[in-house]
């Protein structure tokens, strides 16, 4: 049975969905004024594999993915007046560029993408319902706040107890807060800045008030999973809880799901410290799928170390699935033995893709063990396994041959294939030739390029360096 830790009760616990007919799992999503950077691949990569496996278990029809885009907040119309463009424009723009992301990754689309600015009636309605029935309260500028004090149980998920973070609040000069502690559902409009109208005047939601509007308006008031990153554990998701809970009346979620900080050599990623990383600038050194298996290698809670050793690691992975598979028929309908057996078993251990890794290495091995004694049926057989159970974490279903020579390349890293085949071609007609000095300028040429070349009975092959 699969088993999630709940960062709510703080154990990990056999998964019982509210509805097996319709589970329902919601992740924060982008908030789109930049290009993603690597803690954003962390987070699509984890939860799309989440998304993967639960309908592995429970069938594909029987679970519903929500992945939300926050395109208004602070940020966005800062970035946006500093362009001296529209914030939709902005938006728009960094929507598609997070998708580019995405689908070289192979992140595969959520099954609902909600836009704040799509939801702007659901986010009023919530506010009012929390105003209504003494949750919140209308400041006289205009702005509205939730009363923290007002639910009791504020502090569960992060395990912040509210007399704590009153002794260590900050009072805000000029503040129309009642309490330090209280945050904004809604802003008033200032100049120049995009609003709406609202029974509080115009202006524009708080940030946190978003992803609660929209994920009650996709899944219901109670679904099963939210996640996101460990950063958004506290405020933002502490927020959700009390903000829900209070509109709704009911229990919000039922499990919680954090992953792991990224770090930069051991160091805590930040743009101050000069090791911050966007998707695109790794991905024009490394090839998409072996980000995505670096991302897996790390239990998706543990924090995950960046450093180039650790993907030119992932790089030799992958380049020895992919040999193992090559010139194989894979038996996608063959019995996965122990291999699945053990594949589940770690899986079902709260998502453990680095133990699930651990087996499709195992599966490596015993491959080659039968193509190198000749068993070629069972070599397949083993080959349609390890398509299957890589298939559950995204990897290892492109063509073997194509990501051996060009497949895995990275954008700074290309090859061009029509050109190495035809240096193999005259290296093949200098040996032939026996113009042996020509055939070893060809061959050091081609090493230069990147190049490995694998002289087989009659034919010649290559794959990437």
């Amino acid at each position: 049975m699969l088993e999630i830790y709940n960062t709510l009760t703080r154990e990990k616990a056999p998964f019982q969905p509210i509805d097996p007919e319709n589970i329902r799992l919601y992740v924060c999503g982008m908030t789109v004024y930049d290009l993603c950077h690597l803690g954003h691949a962390r987070v699509l990569v984890v939860f799309d594999v989440v998304n993967r496996y639960l309908r592995h278990v429970y069938g594909d029809d029987k679970v519903t993915y929500v992945r939300n885009i926050t395109d208004i907040d602070d940020k966005i119309i800062a970035r946006a007046n500093e362009n001296g463009e529209a914030f939709d424009t902005l938006t728009g723009r960094f929507i598609d560029e997070m998708n580019t992301d995405a689908d070289a990754l192979g992140v595969a689309r959520p099954d609902q993408e909600p836009r704040a600015t799509g939801h702007m009636q659901q986010i009023i309605n919530m506010i009012s319902t929390l105003v209504e029935n003494g949750s919140a309260y209308a400041a006289d500028n205009g702005d509205v706040f939730y009363s923290v004090s007002s639910f009791k149980s504020y502090g569960a998920l992060s395990g912040k107890h509210l007399d704590e973070l009153q002794s260590g609040a900050r009072v805000e000069v000029d503040s129309h807060k009642r309490d330090p502690l209280d945050f904004v559902l809604w802003k008033a409009a200032k100049p120049d800045e995009p609003s709406w109208e609202s029974p509080w005047g115009n202006g524009r939601p708080g940030w946190h008030i978003e992803c609660s509007a929209m994920s009650t308006h996709c899944l219901g008031h109670h679904f099963d999973i939210h996640g996101g990153g460990m950063d958004l554990q506290f405020p933002h998701h502490e927020n959700e809880i009390a903000q829900s809970e209070a509109a709704t009346g009911e229990k919000f979620v039922n499990v919680w799901m954090h992953n792991g900080f990224v770090r930069i050599d051991d160091e805590k990623m930040s743009k101050s410290l000069g090791n911050f990383f966007t998707v695109r600038e790794i991905l024009a050194r490394y090839a998409p799928e072996v980000v995505r298996y670096f991302v897996l290698s790390s239990h998706y809670r543990s924090p995950l170390n960046y450093s180039d050793v650790h993907l030119d690691q992932a790089r030799a992975s992958l380049e020895g699935f992919y040999t193992a598979l090559r010139d194989l028929e894979p038996d996608l309908d063959a019995d996965g033995g122990e291999y699945e057996t053990r594949f589940t078993s770690v899986m079902d251990d709260d998502f453990n893709t680095a133990e699930a890794l651990a087996v499709l290495s195992d599966l490596r091995h015993a491959i080659n063990k039968e193509k190198n004694a000749g068993a070629t049926d069972r070599a397949n057989q083993l080959a349609g396994v390890m398509l299957r159970l890589g298939g559950l974490l995204g990897l290892v279903q492109d063509d073997p041959e194509a990501w051996l020579t060009t497949g895995g390349s990275a954008e700074d890293d290309a090859i061009d294939a029509a050109e190495v085949d035809a240096m193999i071609d005259a290296r093949d007609a200098a040996r032939a030739a026996k113009d042996w000095a020509e055939a070893d300028r060809l061959r050091d040429a081609l090493t230069e390029m990147g190049v490995i070349l694998e002289d087989g009975s009659g034919t010649t092959r290559w794959r990437r360096s």
